[in-house]
């Protein structure tokens, strides 16, 4: 089922709307392995990146509170 232009514009604007983008450079080489990893766990990159911030962003505010 193809998408319309209309319905393509509605998620772009949702998008827009209620997220962040970032973008991350790396060597060449490197989004393959963490595609992999992430793969292998059953994430997306996306979601697996989200967790890696998310887990260190916790780990850092434990060391940081000692």
């Amino acid at each position: 089922m193809a998408v319309s232009k209309a319905q393509q514009a509605s998620v772009n604007r949702y998008v827009k709307a209620n997220y962040d983008r970032v973008n991350v450079t790396m060597p060449k080489g490197k989004k393959d392995v963490i595609k992999a990893h992430a793969e292998a766990r059953g994430e997306s990159v996306n979601a697996f990146i989200g967790r890696a911030i998310d887990e260190t962003m916790e780990r850092d505010k434990d060391v940081e509170s000692k």
